[in-house]
């Protein structure tokens, strides 16, 4: 067909004209053929009814840059059909996430060795990475956090540092990284910010103690040593400070320990067991508006949540790759409007639900 139409157009704007003919035919049968063998969309997960009036919603995922960029227009689609689709940034082991103000997704990767920056808003995509081996290159990114201004902070647990970039990717340095380019931390993992006093909360996991920082990097104090007792850590990991709750995933104790702002010990939540309302795995660690605490649990690949007094609220997910359904999940985020980000590490995605808890039903009867 494509010759056909060129061979009959000898005249020059003919054949300009026959050029975008053929074209446009390069462009509709690719997608008239996609549209013929395009599968089913995946169900998703029904809502989960919860106590109170209260759910929990599947909203969607998130796995490449593919997923923030805008849909080609026309020309768009001209150029990808003759060109072929650029070639999008991919997740390959997805580990930490957090949230900033703007509504930016950022997702730490060691399996590529930098970080994404996913901004659904703007339909823009970023890929954070250093490099140069002179010059502190980010080794093994862990977790992720953002402080007030949207500065992104990156644990690295090989490097022993703390990696900041401005909110436009810039990077600003890194904080523990001492003479001769060795790092402070022996395994920086967790990190949270408090939004109040800007302290930097940090875990480092082969000390078995939490290190609080001031803006600068400057250490002002730690909290634990290593042991089984209350304040006590074996392998802390990740943690998160919210609503005035510090809570810590003291790994190897198989429970999530927490603590006031003046680091006074409050309570710990689970056991070491393999069934719903235990701890084997434990992952990320996120809290809601209602403080409720999320903590991931790697062995069933599941997220349960807990009230204050550590009594188990309800679960969510289980081993699988279909939506609602998690393979070694990690990451988990709650942003301020009850936004649960859940990182699906194997899955390579991060899903996204929303959960409408009593702060949601009220608002919503005020309207």
């Amino acid at each position: 067909m494509v010759q056909r139409i060129l061979s009959c157009a000898n005249n020059p704007k003919l054949r300009s004209a026959a050029w975008i003919s053929c074209l446009i035919l390069l462009l509709i049968a690719p997608a008239a053929a996609a549209k013929r063998h395009k599968a089913s969309p995946e169900a998703q997960p029904p809502d989960l009814l919860l106590e109170g009036g209260r759910k929990l919603s599947f909203e969607h995922t998130l796995s490449s840059e593919r997923d923030t960029r805008s849909k080609p227009g026309f020309w768009g689609k001209l150029v990808n059909a003759v060109a072929g689709e650029p070639d999008y940034k991919q997740m390959v082991r997805p580990y930490g996430i957090a949230v900033d103000s703007r509504g930016r997704v950022i997702v730490s990767d060691p399996g590529l060795g930098g970080v994404h920056i996913f901004d659904p808003a703007e339909h823009k995509y970023k890929f954070l990475e250093r490099k140069e081996k002179d010059k502190d290159p980010m080794l093994e990114p862990q977790c992720v956090a953002v402080d007030a201004r949207d500065n992104i902070y990156v644990t690295d647990s090989k490097a022993g540092k703390i990696f900041v970039f401005a909110p436009n990717g810039k990077y600003q340095g890194a904080l523990g990284s001492l003479k001769g380019g060795e790092g402070y931390f022996k395994r920086p993992t967790g990190i949270a910010i408090d939004s109040g006093t800007q302290h930097i909360y940090v875990t480092d996991t082969l000390r078995d103690r939490v290190y609080v920082l001031d803006s600068k990097g400057l250490v002002l104090r730690s909290i634990g040593k290593h042991g089984s007792g209350d304040g006590e850590f074996n392998f802390p990991t990740e943690l998160r400070v919210k609503n005035g709750i510090l809570a810590v995933v003291d790994a190897m104790n198989f429970r999530v320990q927490m603590f006031d702002a003046a680091d006074h010990f409050l309570g710990a939540i689970g056991n070491l067991g393999d069934s719903a309302g235990q701890v084997f795995r434990p992952k990320g660690i996120a809290i809601d508006s209602e403080d409720h605490i999320y903590l991931v649990e790697g062995l069933w690949g599941a997220v349960q949540v807990f009230d204050r007094q550590g009594q188990l609220l309800y679960n969510f997910g289980h081993r699988g790759t279909r939506l609602g359904e998690f393979q070694l999940p990690a990451g988990i985020f709650i942003d301020n409007n009850d936004i649960v980000y859940v990182v699906d590490s194997y899955n390579h995605r991060v899903q996204v639900f929303h959960y409408y808890g009593l702060r949601a039903k009220a608002e919503g009867a005020k309207q």
